[in-house]
């Protein structure tokens, strides 16, 4: 063919899909148009494939025609897309007709050979009728589906001009009235909300959406008795404080809906989510890691400046008076240790970049290595004083005692009891807030950020309107409403401490689930400088001379165990982290007796970085733990923890070193199972000297004033294996059969 069918066109192909429905209606499409495209490459074809392929054209063809008759009856029934909804369904209609034709050779089929397949064969008009018609057939989806967000607005301006009769009554009867309206509006408008909640693809839309509507319902009932009680009560100023405000936010959530739907920017710009700490590390570990592959696309004093701005943000936590001195501590000292890695990192930069190095040095991976890890140790260590002020937080304020004592004031018409109670809860409220932006920089999703800042919001606007509920009730003791309306007001704020505790289990989830994924050998994160390498098995012999080795392994791996359980803390990290080393130590034995889950040389190599990484963490839990020590105590625990860093640092260099041939991968194992017995030794020796210093600080920090009189006080113990230690049930969460049950599930993973 000289030329397309389809001629020339302008029409815009770069729509952005937003909505599933969407793109759920242009996969069978695509399939179609793929099975056309991909067959005009093949230059030989049956008459059985011709026929086939005339079948799809017209089957193509006949959809195309029935889809454009819907798009025309809805460009008549709105006659603001009549023009371009009309453009688009004649795009469309043209589109599948081309394909038709490109695909219609004649019945019967033809054989090639007779010279008659010319259209078969003209790829270059098939690719251009169907971007033409995918095109086309999106823009009329794309407008179809703004008359979803004009539903969604008549609905909503329906609901604010009820809204606004509602504030304006003067009578009970009238109110009666236009509330049942109000009522039958704000179903519709939850239903086409909920609709399109779940239809949006941008999970931020999504979670914002959630959160507006959330105010939506919950301030219903309250719009209910805070209006009775302004009615009831007209001339109390504390109930029409309390009735504007609900008002208020109920008119700012039905604007943010619009907001999502119709992406406008009103109020300025869309709201911007603040930084948080989880995403400032994640973007500085990403620009770490970059120094691998170029040298010279950053500075290294911008470096620097980055992680300054970094440590900056941990003053939410350390500025808080909520945090405990310990806490305070750690956290500094974990940026201290960030700071001190990452001049390590910058001086071996400046060295590489002085004698013009085309890639990372050794001693600039190292760097690299310890820089990383140094991040991971202060996001563990900030989400750990999140949740552990979060949960304290919701245990305290479980009991809803200032609720229950500003109730009980209020129907005394106690009013001096109201304000000191509101003191109270003002200040319960105060620590909530903060406690949403801690969550919000831990929180590790976007969408959780969102539901944190939604959280914060909520106690920010529910704290006053309870103050001024019970201020009613104390004014008016017994009116029923005003007891009805500071009923519903504490509801809504122990509802959303339900859901601050819902939100931190979800906050938890991820950072366990984020750190499993990061702990278990997979493609892609391990292998990346190994792609020359090749799995192999160990042969009899090999694995005869690895079985003294692998029980050596399997013998300390038991005793880690043993020791692990005399711990009185089961939950502390360096219990936890010793544990997970036990585990993927036991793993690396069963392979040296060709058993377990590490069936070939690569899967143990992955085994051993994964285990080199749980080992350095495991470092910065002894470096925290040695702050609290005496000087001769913390030398010992800083000596013995340097040799598992280097023991670990060379796990982690040999797994980065490809091998090739038998003999240099039989010495790779060796040397992976001689550095993991060398930490497990190292490890075996600090778990009783630990737990001893443990139990001692633990018995006498009652009897003196703080840990550091019993830095000055206490005697240097001698580092011995404690037998008589308290044993404890041990908790399975980082056992054997647990971390083998993750990887066999990974592993099946992989293989799909």
């Amino acid at each position: 063919m000289a030329s397309s069918p389809c001629g020339n066109t302008n029409f815009d192909s770069g729509l952005e899909i937003k909505t599933r429905s969407v793109e759920q209606t242009l996969i069978p499409l695509v399939s179609q148009i793929t099975t056309l495209i991909n067959h005009k490459d093949k230059p030989n074809k049956s008459e059985r494939t011709l026929a086939a392929i005339h079948r799809v054209g017209q089957a193509v063809s006949v959809a195309v025609g029935r889809f454009v008759a819907v798009g025309e009856a809805i460009a008549s029934e709105n006659q603001e897309l009549k023009d371009e909804m009309g453009q688009a369904c004649f795009e469309a209609r043209r589109a599948g007709d081309a394909i038709a034709q490109l695909t219609d050779a004649g019945s019967p089929f033809p054989s090639q050979s007779e010279g008659c397949g010319t259209l078969f064969n003209d790829r270059t008009g098939m690719v251009k009728a169907a971007r033409l018609l995918l095109s086309s057939v999106t823009k009329v989806l794309v407008l179809a589906d703004r008359i979803v967000i004009k539903q969604i607005i008549t609905s909503r301006n329906k609901v604010l001009v009820t809204l606004d009769h509602l504030e304006r009554v003067s009578t009970f009867q009238e109110f009666v009235q236009i509330f049942s309206q109000f009522g039958n509006e704000m179903v519709e408008f939850a239903h086409l909300t909920g609709d399109r909640q779940n239809d949006l693809k941008d999970e931020k839309k999504k979670a914002r959406m959630a959160a507006a509507r959330a105010v939506l319902e919950k301030c219903t009932m309250m719009l209910l008795t805070a209006s009775k009680t302004c009615l009831r009560h007209p001339d109390c100023e504390s109930a029409r404080i309390n009735k504007d405000a609900v008002f208020q936010r109920m008119r700012c959530a039905l604007e943010q809906v619009i907001e999502i739907v119709t992406e406008a920017r009103s109020c300025g710009e869309n709201k911007i989510l603040p930084a948080s700490i989880y995403n400032g590390i994640k973007d500085f570990k990403s620009n770490v890691e970059c120094l691998r592959e170029n040298l010279y696309t950053l500075s290294p004093q911008s470096m620097g400046g980055q992680l300054e701005a970094l440590v900056e943000r941990t003053e939410d936590f350390t500025d808080s008076a909520y945090t405990s001195h310990e806490q305070r501590q750690a956290i500094l000292g974990q940026c201290q240790l960030a700071r001190q890695d990452t001049q390590q990192l910058v001086h071996a930069w400046v060295e590489a970049q002085s004698v013009h190095a085309k890639e990372a040095t050794e001693g600039m991976e190292v760097a690299i290595l310890k820089t990383c890890q140094s991040l991971n140790d202060l996001r563990r260590e900030l989400h750990k004083v999140t949740v552990c002020r979060t949960t304290d937080l919701l245990k305290v304020h479980g009991e809803h005692l200032p609720l229950r004592a500003l109730k009980a004031a209020g129907a005394e018409g106690n009013l001096e009891a109201v304000a000191e109670y509101s003191r109270t809860l003002t200040e319960q409220k105060e620590q909530l807030v903060e406690t949403c932006r801690l969550l919000c920089h831990v929180s590790g999703t976007e969408p959780l950020e969102i539901t944190c800042i939604h959280a914060e919001e909520t106690f920010h606007v529910i704290g006053p309107q309870i103050i001024s509920a019970a201020q009613t009730l104390a004014l008016h003791p017994s009116s029923k409403i005003a007891k009805e309306n500071l009923e519903v007001f504490c509801e809504a704020w122990e509802s959303q401490l339900c859901d601050m505790a819902l939100l931190l289990r979800e906050i938890n989830d991820v950072f366990e689930e984020k750190r499993s994924y990061l702990s278990l050998p997979r493609a892609g994160k391990h292998t990346a400088n190994l792609k020359t390498a090749k799995a192999v098995k160990l042969d009899a012999e090999e694995q005869s001379s690895m079985a003294k080795l692998g029980l050596e392994l399997r013998l300390l791996s038991s005793d880690v165990e043993t020791e692990v359980e005399k711990w009185e803390e089961q939950e502390h990290d360096i219990v936890r982290q010793s544990q997970s080393l036990a585990s993927m130590a036991y793993n690396m034995y069963l392979f040296t007796r060709g058993e377990g889950l590490l069936k070939t040389t690569l899967d143990l190599f992955h085994q051993a970085e994964v285990l080199s990484e749980e080992g350095l963490q495991l470092c910065s839990s002894f470096r925290t733990f040695s702050t609290q020590l005496v000087d001769e105590d913390k030398s010992v625990v800083m000596t013995e923890m340097e040799k598992v860093v280097a023991f670990c640092q060379q796990l982690q260099m040999g797994g980065k070193t490809p091998v090739q041939g038998k003999t240099a991968t039989f010495q790779k194992v060796d040397s992976s199972i001689q550095a993991t017995r060398g930490i497990l030794t190292v490890v075996l020796y600090l778990l009783p000297f630990c737990n001893k210093l443990n139990k001692k600080y633990k018995s006498e920090r009652s009897s003196l004033g703080s840990p550091q009189d019993w830095r000055e006080r206490q005697d240097a113990p001698t580092p011995v294996k404690e037998e008589g230690a308290l044993h404890i049930k041990n908790s399975n969460s980082f056992g054997v059969k647990c971390l083998e049950q993750h990887i066999a599930g990974l592993n099946i993973l992989e293989s799909k």
